[in-house]
């Protein structure tokens, strides 16, 4: 745990008693702060008041006597209306911030310069975590991993010099953290998301430029025009600029080149890194992925040589493209995280010949924007609610059965693949929400490892969870 010492002796509301509220709260105690904590969930608030944490409805306070107010990120701090509690906040004039910026002030405060790195964008972010923390442990640095990628951040261990944070970012904690200052930012891309909780396009980007305007280094995706305009905005604004790209040539920066990935210092470019054959960083936007990890990493001060034995080992992020297991030519693969058509995607696009495990519950617009990559699936299995409005979708272009669950459609996908004798990939790459058959796509994940691990003659790239249901 980070003690939370900056408001010791003060008076703190806090708002949001989930994991990481929770968390925030002892932090804040353990710190010397005066803690009052509410949640709109009775059952949220029995559960801290039982643990001994002090409770009370915040519109019976006296704000002027609060030093700041903690909003849980899950809370609307601005669209489409701000929560009660933000407009009592703003009344009484106290400054409403998250737990990432309790952690940015206590790093001031006891190590300013222990290495910082912090990570955002639109999609890729949890991939890029991951791999930048694993870069750094495999070479044997003090590591600590947190975030939006699922460890509150304030359950980390505390500051110190040369203990290195990668922290995950969202934009709903970067909207809560102004003061926010990574020792290297990374912004991998920009796309309309969380529109209802931003308003705008354009107001999401400049939420995201925070944690990029504020870092020593940033490291910036410039294949989308929103990041391309913050790359130069706060190049101007004097900030150390490291440009990325998955698909252009650069003259300053990274960038993929097929499976390579090149660095250029002023016009002049040399092969950094070839991803070819590490399975777990497959496809263009793990390049783009990979390019960050690189800038992240050189510019905290690691060695090239450390940087690429740490992508070659890296063991992918689970539930996200993870070779789990292999049966001759037959890799099997775990994207259960990819719960709608756009996440599917990566991992279609990555595999020449796939056994397609696809369903659950539907979103919107099914699988219809998939139809390029349809001519890779050598046939589907289709399970859960969505099944028939797949198979509908799949039409004559595609093979498919509807299999129904994921422990027939699995023991299905394998014998055809083995048939086949060619290198292939058996993939659950749902393009749905898991909730019609699963709690969760973690749980769906895990039993189609426990399922892989079940087969026989597989040899287990990973450790099952679960075996079976």
């Amino acid at each position: 745990m980070i003690p939370v010492t900056s408001f010791k002796g003060r008076k703190v509301a806090l708002f949001g008693l989930g994991g990481s509220g929770l968390a925030t709260v002892r932090a804040l105690l353990a710190g010397g702060a005066e803690v009052l904590a509410w949640d709109d969930n009775p059952d949220s608030v029995a559960k801290a008041a039982a643990e001994g944490i002090a409770t009370a409805d915040l519109r019976s306070l006296d704000w002027k006597g609060l030093a700041a107010f903690v909003l849980s990120p899950g809370v609307p701090l601005t669209h489409p209306k701000p929560h009660w509690t933000v407009d009592l906040a703003h009344a009484a004039g106290v400054e409403v911030i998250g737990d990432v910026e309790l952690f940015v002030r206590e790093r001031r405060a006891h190590a300013p310069d222990c290495p910082f790195i912090a990570i955002t964008g639109t999609n890729g972010k949890s991939t890029t975590t991951a791999l930048i923390a694993h870069i750094l442990k495999s070479s044997g640095r003090d590591t600590q991993l947190g975030g939006n990628i699922g460890t509150a951040v304030l359950t980390l261990d505390p500051p110190k010099a040369a203990r290195f944070y990668v922290v995950e970012c969202s934009s709903y904690q970067i909207d809560l953290a102004p003061t926010l200052d990574p020792s290297a930012g990374v912004l991998l891309n920009l796309t309309p998301d969380h529109l209802d909780r931003h308003g705008t396009m354009q107001h999401y980007a400049d939420i995201k430029e925070r944690l990029v305007a504020g870092s020593k280094t940033a490291i910036v995706g410039v294949d989308d025009s929103f990041c391309t305009l913050i790359a130069d905005r706060i190049q101007r604004a004097g900030v150390k600029v490291v440009r990325i790209s998955k698909r252009n040539v650069l003259a300053d920066g990274l960038y993929a080149e097929d499976s390579r990935i090149v660095e250029a210092q002023g016009g002049k470019s040399a092969p950094f890194v070839d991803l070819d054959g590490i399975q777990t960083l497959r496809g263009s936007h793990n390049a783009q992925n990979a390019a960050a990890a690189i800038g992240a990493c050189l510019a905290v001060g690691m060695s090239p040589d450390e940087i690429r034995a740490g992508l070659k080992s890296f063991p992918g992020l689970k539930h996200r493209m993870q070779p789990v297991g292999r049966r001759g030519q037959v890799v099997f693969v775990n994207d259960s995280k990819a719960t709608n058509a756009e996440a599917a995607a990566p991992a279609l696009s990555s595999y020449d010949r796939i056994y397609w495990i696809a369903g659950g519950l539907p979103k919107e617009g099914g699988i219809t924007t998939l139809a390029p990559l349809f001519s890779r699936i050598a046939k589907a299995y289709l399970i859960g609610e969505a099944a028939p409005a797949f198979a509908a979708t799949l039409g004559e272009a595609v093979p498919y059965e509807i299999s129904g669950t994921l422990e027939r459609a699995l023991a299905h996908a394998a014998a055809d693949a083995a048939k086949d004798g060619i290198p292939a990939a058996v993939m659950l790459s749902p393009a749905c929400a898991s909730f019609d058959q699963y709690k969760n796509f973690e749980v769906r994940g895990d039993a189609f490892v426990g399922h892989v691990a079940a087969l026989e003659d597989v040899t287990m790239l990973v450790e099952p969870a679960t075996r079976g249901n």
